[in-house]
């Protein structure tokens, strides 16, 4: 905890008098563009990997970046998801898994989560990506998760779908959604691709998109 107060000491100290401008803008006003849903993992950090500013993204952490489908009683990620498109006015959401992930990996290994009950509950969010990954032949079980990983980001991105802000936004042509998988290793990222429905590399296709904003139905 100490290391954590000293950095913001730091930050105080040798960041903050840097970036007055922008952090007096920040203060009365945010414009993010982007609506980011990534896992909690400590290990990856959205704003590191896209090196993006302060006030750049909205962002969305949680195990396993799920976003479970709209329902009568909205939680925590459908209240944000709907400010972030319906007031905020992203233009754009990425839902990015990432290699490793201790989720995926406890789903595609039928690992025993009674100790863990709340954790074991919010899991079953990614049931249909495990029903379709388990579908398919694997040839160990570090591929099983590995293609769970991007499966999962399959199902979340449809889940997304289902929420109404979402969709009027797609319908209006205001909002194009974007699934991604992070490598932790590379640093390499894949991104699915609406042409072909397969992940692509992101630096060899930076305009791969899962679902592009279109033209407004009623324009």
């Amino acid at each position: 905890m100490q290391d954590i107060i000293e950095g913001f000491l730091k930050f105080r100290r040798d960041v903050l008098p840097q970036r007055t401008d922008l952090f007096k803008e920040l203060a009365t006003s945010q414009h993010p563009s982007t609506l980011f849903i990534s896992c909690s993992d400590s290990r990856l950090v959205p704003e590191l990997v896209t090196q993006r500013e302060p006030g750049d993204m909205f962002v969305i952490r949680n195990a396993g970046n799920i976003v479970p489908p709209y329902g009568p009683e909205p939680g925590g990620v459908s209240a944000t998801v709907e400010y972030a498109v319906a007031a905020l006015g992203v233009t754009d959401v990425v839902i990015c898994g990432h290699s490793n992930c201790g989720a995926m990996t406890a789903i595609a290994t039928c690992k025993c989560m009674d100790h863990m009950p709340a954790v074991s509950k919010w899991l079953h969010y990614a049931d249909s990506a495990k029903i379709v990954n388990d579908a398919h032949d694997h040839k160990d079980e570090q591929a099983c998760v590995d293609s769970l990983v991007h499966e999962n980001v399959i199902a979340q991105l449809e889940n997304l779908k289902t929420h109404p802000s979402v969709r009027l936004a797609l319908a209006q042509g205001h909002l194009a959604l974007h699934g991604w998988v992070y490598d932790i290793e590379t640093g390499s990222i894949e991104a699915l691709d609406s042409a072909t429905g397969q992940f692509v590399s992101l630096s060899e296709h930076p305009h791969a998109c899962a679902v592009p904003a279109r033209v407004s139905l009623a324009a």
